[in-house]
């Protein structure tokens, strides 16, 4: 996989997901796919990651200037979950 740099506008990357549900794993396979490559690229990046039993698996991103954005990761594969943090990242806020 190449270089994961992400713009610094993006400040924070919080992830809920549920550590067995189907809905989940998605999310699960995208920690264990990228999480070590995005922050090996940006070591400065905030990335929480909370695991509750029956949770809606979303991503909050905190971009900059305070601007929060949720998505609902709900059935999404790993990879389209990577393209949505580029998408974050490539925002101008």
């Amino acid at each position: 996989m190449s270089s994961v740099k992400l713009n610094p506008a993006l400040k924070e990357l919080r992830l809920h997901l549920c550590p067995q549900s189907a809905t989940s794993e998605g999310v699960r396979k995208f920690i264990q796919e990228y999480y070590v490559k995005i922050k090996t690229d940006n070591p400065k990046l905030p990335i929480l990651i909370r695991e509750c039993s029956f949770v809606i698996p979303k991503m909050w991103a905190r971009l900059s200037k305070g601007k929060e954005v949720c998505v609902n990761l709900e059935g999404m594969k790993s990879d389209d979950i990577m393209k949505t943090i580029v998408n974050f990242s490539e925002k101008k806020c």
